[in-house]
């Protein structure tokens, strides 16, 4: 059975992947306390990566988020994996957005916004959390974005 966040994802018209494979020797996620530190996720499904790097001069934003979006649902993924369930989530504490991206390109930020509306559409206020949204150079496989977070578990 589906927990509520999972039918929410429903319907929103999304999904998790069906899997979130590791590129290199990390683990997806470790819990320490109540804390579980996620590792990044690009912007891929099952391991193909669907966005690419780095952003022009010319972009459509909207395009960008749904690649962070993709990373936040990777990210859940990882999250159901790791701790047994996305009930388990207290709060989303901490997103870390990367953005490939040339000198100057000034909306970063905005392209790490589709992850982090995600989680504020899932859990709420709880779905609220800091942030840090970076551009650069170049990330694994080419991706166009990468996200890390930290969540709160319940007991």
């Amino acid at each position: 059975m589906t927990c509520p966040i999972e039918r929410k994802l429903v319907a929103m018209g999304l999904a998790l992947p069906p899997s979130a494979p590791s590129r290199a020797l990390f683990l997806p996620g470790k819990i320490t306390g109540n804390l579980l530190v996620l590792s990044g996720q690009i912007c891929e499904w099952e391991g193909v990566p669907q966005y690419f790097g780095p952003v022009g001069a010319v972009f459509d934003i909207a395009v960008g988020q749904k690649a962070a979006q993709l990373c936040a649902l990777n990210l859940l993924f990882s999250i159901k994996a790791v701790a047994g369930s996305l009930s388990r989530v207290r709060s989303v504490v901490r997103l870390g957005g990367f953005v490939a991206a040339g000198p100057g390109y000034p909306d970063g930020p905005q392209i790490v916004n589709g992850a982090s509306q995600l989680f504020i559409d899932l859990w709420g206020d709880a779905g609220r959390h800091a942030r840090t949204a970076v551009n650069v150079s170049s990330l694994p496989a080419n991706a166009l974005v990468e996200i890390d977070a930290m969540v709160e578990l319940s007991e």
